[in-house]
């Protein structure tokens, strides 16, 4: 009996976790005239900027890797040819952006914090890390704030769509 409850019990673990489904395209959708899908290809047409090395910590603060050479994409650029569906200019101050991984992990942006803060030109989607191209990572599409102090909270793998949204 004992041995089966061990066996059991490994067998939970090993098929409990979660693999890692890659993701080679986004989509932008919600409060916008109209959606987009953005691909790698596309992707590469922006911009790529250094952005440096960073230390990924977790909700504590604590220390959990550090990820180094990395390049991306400004997310602020990647929606630039985006038109908000609002009627008014005001409204975007209303606008938050929910970006989601494919296993359902979801991180939050607000169009102030990512339009009239510092915040948002340190919001990358990466492009590279470690010296190995985006395509070629199991978590291929991430997307990570540098600004953040626990900087794990909002590095986010395998980006799969970002929804705008209007609060009420």
């Amino acid at each position: 009996m004992y041995k089966f409850l061990i066996l059991l019990f490994l067998s939970a673990t090993v098929f409990g976790q979660e693999v890692l489904k890659p993701t080679y395209s986004f989509s932008i959708s919600g409060k916008v005239k109209k959606e987009a899908v953005m691909t790698m290809d596309s992707l590469s047409k922006i911009p790529l900027k250094e952005i440096g090395n960073i230390k990924v910590t977790n909700h504590l603060g604590e220390f959990k890797h550090q990820d180094e050479h990395l390049k991306g994409v400004l997310l602020k650029d990647v929606l630039r040819n985006i038109t908000f569906n609002i009627s008014s200019p005001k409204l975007m101050s209303q606008l938050y952006f929910i970006c989601s991984g494919a296993d359902g992990y979801k991180v939050v942006y607000s169009w102030n914090e990512l339009y009239n803060t510092p915040v948002g030109s340190q919001v990358f989607i990466l492009m590279e890390k470690n010296g190995i191209k985006a395509a070629q990572l199991p978590e291929n599409i991430q997307m990570t704030s540098m600004m953040d102090f626990k900087t794990g909270r909002r590095y986010l793998h395998n980006l799969s769509k970002i929804e705008v949204k209007q609060a009420d």
